[in-house]
């Protein structure tokens, strides 16, 4: 079982908080950029750095993630993509992506970049601020437990 974190453009408050889980749970964090991301001293972080090239860090999040991790990232189609392979996936907002709410999700953004593109909506998501932080780490939490404990049980059988 792995985290991994979309990390180009990842608030702090996220990063502390998946860093934080993994030092209490000992579950590595992969974290995913185009770019160096300076990281802490912690036995259980991997900084993958891909070319500069369009969605090359959602391409590779996308192709190793498996059913049994995590990913944070606030990127609807690799979201779209991390649901389809059944990883359990999680917005920095606190949203937690699955078979259910991710079409819709998918249909919205498309709709919103296709309207912003028009130049009939201008602007994108509001800040991130305090209530994002305390959603994204109690869906974050919920949804670490519930991997933790179905790992804890395909070990046992």
């Amino acid at each position: 079982m792995r985290i991994w974190l979309d990390a180009d453009g990842c608030p702090n408050d996220v990063r502390d908080c998946v860093f934080k889980a993994s030092l209490r749970t000992q579950v590595p964090v992969v974290l995913v950029a185009d770019r160096w991301v300076r990281l802490p001293a912690h036995p259980h972080l991997q900084m993958i750095v891909v070319n500069q090239g369009f969605n090359a860090a959602d391409d590779y999040i996308a192709d190793n993630a498996t059913p049994d991790d995590l990913v944070v990232t606030d990127d609807i189609p690799l979201a779209h993509r991390c649901v389809t392979k059944n990883v359990s996936t999680v917005s920095r907002r606190g949203v937690e992506f699955d078979s259910g709410n991710i079409g819709e999700r998918l249909a919205t953004r498309d709709l919103m970049e296709g309207l912003r593109g028009a130049g009939m909506v201008t602007g994108g998501p509001a800040s991130y601020g305090v209530l994002d932080k305390k959603k994204f780490a109690e869906t974050f939490d919920r949804v670490l437990t519930r991997l933790l404990l179905k790992a804890r049980k395909k070990a046992e059988s």
